[in-house]
């Protein structure tokens, strides 16, 4: 699989054993239908299904419930719709999110400390790239790993620069593209780090991972390789409302004059 310019994100509600799940979980797989239908009929290359409704988030591991959702989820979408699928299991498990793939036909994963530590609202979060290749290895070797640098809602540690942390997830920790967000959920990335990754790593697929609208595309599109929107593709430009098509295709539209499409 080749890697995807403009991944559109599928932002699940609570599902089972997370406090905000309200008992059904088919509403839950009909809002995400609805959602990636939308993406792709907008003309998005791919989509990635995350667990954002399942806050507040585990720091890694997370409950075989939420393993079973997420599966069952990921299994009606790749089954309906023919586009390349991720997947993330917030927080951080990667191992999970692996097995998801595995058994869905799912092309990719991101992982949000795939290397080293990030301080975040969820305590420390360690990155587990030995047990994740390995686990890779063993059960998707074809899955894609898309790692964050820097992930948002978290700080890193002193002294590690964005530019050495990047070099240690593409280098040392076996991811096939690495991400760059802004500070949180639909923040602005800064378009300097974007710059300072892509110098450091030169040869890294490059992907911004938050705050991505039309004009951030136009500015940044001959520096990075793609993107992965949520905020701005919504109703309203708010990530808790539904994908709107007309917002979603202006999106597609940017990326075309990117040249990513």
């Amino acid at each position: 699989m080749n890697l995807p310019r403009l991944v559109g994100m599928v932002h699940l509600d609570a599902l089972p054993g997370a406090p905000r799940f309200e008992g059904d979980l088919s509403t839950v797989i009909a809002s995400a239908l609805d959602d990636a239908s939308r993406l792709a009929e907008a003309g998005f290359g791919a989509l990635m299904v995350e667990n954002f409704g399942d806050a507040p988030f585990y720091p890694d591991r997370v409950p075989p419930e939420t393993v079973a959702a997420m599966t069952r989820v990921v299994a009606e979408i790749t089954t309906r719709l023919d586009l390349p699928v991720g997947v993330n299991v917030l927080r951080n498990d990667a191992e999970a999110a692996l097995a998801v793939a595995a058994v869905t036909g799912a092309d990719m994963i991101r992982v949000n400390v795939l290397s080293g530590i990030m301080y975040t609202d969820q305590g420390p979060v360690v990155g587990r790239a030995a047990d994740v290749a390995r686990t890779r290895a063993r059960l998707a070797p074809e899955v894609r790993i898309l790692a964050d640098v820097f992930v948002k809602h978290a700080v890193p540690p002193p002294g590690l620069t964005v530019a050495d942390a990047a070099r240690d997830t593409w280098a040392r920790g076996g991811a096939d593209a690495l991400v760059v967000s802004g500070a949180g959920t639909g923040a602005a990335v800064d378009p300097d780090r974007v710059r300072t990754v892509r110098s450091a790593v030169p040869d890294a697929p490059l992907l911004l991972g938050s705050g991505v609208t039309p004009d951030t595309i136009a500015e940044l599109g001959g520096v990075v390789d793609g993107a992965i929107v949520g905020s701005w593709s919504k109703v309203g430009g708010c990530v808790d409302n539904p994908v709107d098509p007309v917002r979603a295709a202006e999106l597609v539209d940017a990326a075309r004059d990117a040249g990513w499409t």
